[in-house]
C-alpha cells in the first residue's frame, strides 16, 4: 500500500519519525509540495497524508486509486470533503493534540505583556543594568496576572482549559460562546455575558473560537473601542477572527495597548500586513501547536487513525 506525507516538514522538521506510519505500508515523505507537484506525487497512492496542501475536487478526481485521505491538523478546509465522501474515500483529522501547547503559548503571551521579561533581558545585555545607579529598574509597568480579568471568546476544549489555568492564577473570567449546550458546570468560576461585554470587561482578551461566519472579524473597530485602553488582545485561534487594519489602528491610536499574535489571515503573511508594524504587537509565527510534545500526539493519532481505517474501523472522520 502507498502512503505518501505531502508537507511533513512543520509536523515533523526532523527531530521525529514517521515510523509509526511507515509500518502500515510503502512510505514516502515530502517536506513540502507545491501545487504543481500535488498531482504527480499523489498518483498511485492509496494513501495521502497532507497538513496545508490543498486536495481539491480537481485533484481528487484524477487519483482514482486513493483510498484515503489524513489530514495533519484539526481543521479540514484543505480537503474537498463532500467530493471525497462521493467518491468513498474516507478523511480523517487530528482533534485535540495541542490543548496544552495552545494554553501555554497563551499563558506566554499574557506574561510578555505583564512581565516584560524579554524587554528587561535586552536592556541588561545591553549594559543597562551595569551602568545603573540603583539595583533594579524597571523599563514599564510591571502588573501581576491575579485579579485581572480574562475574556474568552471560545470556551471549548482549549478555551476550558485555559480558564482553568487563568482560575489557578487568580483571574476572573467572562466568556461568550455561541452554543448553550457547552456551558456546562465547571470546575471555576465563569461569567457568561454577550460579546461585546466580554470585550468591554476584559483586561485580556483571548480568541478561542472556530472560524465562522458569526466570528469572523469579531475583534473588529466597534469591538476594539469597547475595550479598555490597557486591554490585550491574543490570538491563537484563527487570523480571519481579526480585522487586521482595524487592529492595527487601535494599537497606534492607543485605544488598546497591545496585541499577541500568533496566526494571521495569510500566512506567511504579505510584507504589507499593517501589524507587522504596529505598536506594541507581538507575533509569533503560528507555533503555538508546535510543541515538540503536541507534533508527538499528532503522528501518533495519524497513525493510529489510519491503523483503524485499515482495520475497518475508522475513527476521527470528518466527512
Amino acid at each position: 500500500m502507498k502512503i505518501v506525507i505531502l508537507d511533513a516538514f512543520t509536523s515533523n522538521p526532523g527531530d521525529l519519525s514517521w515510523d509509526a506510519i511507515e509500518e502500515l505500508g510503502e512510505l514516502t515523505v515530502y517536506d513540502r509540495t507545491t501545487p504543481e507537484e500535488v498531482l504527480e506525487r499523489c498518483t498511485g497512492s492509496e494513501i495521502i497524508f497532507t497538513n496545508k496542501v490543498i486536495l481539491n475536487s480537481e485533484t481528487i478526481e484524477k487519483l482514482p486509486e486513493l483510498k484515503y485521505i489524513g489530514v495533519l491538523a484539526t481543521g479540514t478546509n484543505v480537503v474537498d470533503l463532500n467530493f471525497a465522501k462521493e467518491r468513498g474515500i474516507c478523511v480523517t483529522n487530528i482533534p485535540g493534540y495541542s490543548t496544552d501547547s495552545v494554553v501555554q503559548h497563551v499563558l506566554a503571551l499574557m506574561l510578555h505583556f505583564s512581565s516584560r521579561v524579554s524587554v528587561h533581558n535586552d536592556a541588561v545585555q545591553q549594559g543597562d543594568w551595569v551602568n545603573s545607579i540603583d539595583f533594579s529598574f524597571t523599563l514599564g509597568t510591571l502588573n501581576e496576572l491575579s485579579g485581572k480579568t480574562l475574556g474568552i471568546i471560545g470556551l471549548g476544549t482549549i478555551g476550558r482549559k485555559l480558564a482553568r489555568v487563568a482560575d489557578a492564577m487568580g483571574m476572573k473570567i467572562v466568556a461568550a460562546h455561541q452554543s448553550s449546550m457547552d456551558r456546562l458546570e465547571l470546575p471555576y468560576e465563569v461569567e457568561w455575558l454577550p460579546v461585546d461585554e466580554v470585550f468591554a470587561l476584559a483586561d485580556f482578551l483571548s480568541l478561542n473560537c472556530p472560524l465562522t461566519p458569526e466570528t469572523e472579524k469579531v475583534v473588529n473597530a466597534e469591538h476594539l473601542k469597547k475595550m479598555k485602553s490597557s486591554a490585550i488582545v491574543i490570538n491563537t485561534g484563527r487570523g480571519p477572527l481579526v480585522d487586521e487594519q482595524a487592529l492595527a489602528d487601535a494599537l497606534n491610536n492607543g485605544t488598546i495597548a497591545g496585541a499577541g499574535l500568533d496566526v494571521l489571515s495569510t500566512e506567511p503573511p504579505a510584507g504589507d500586513n499593517p501589524l507587522l508594524s504596529a505598536k506594541n504587537c507581538v507575533i509569533t509565527p503560528h507555533i503555538a501547536w508546535a510543541s515538540r510534545e503536541a507534533r508527538t500526539r499528532l503522528i501518533a493519532i495519524a497513525a493510529d487513525n489510519l491503523s483503524s481505517f485499515l482495520s475497518e474501523v475508522p475513527q476521527n472522520v470528518v466527512n
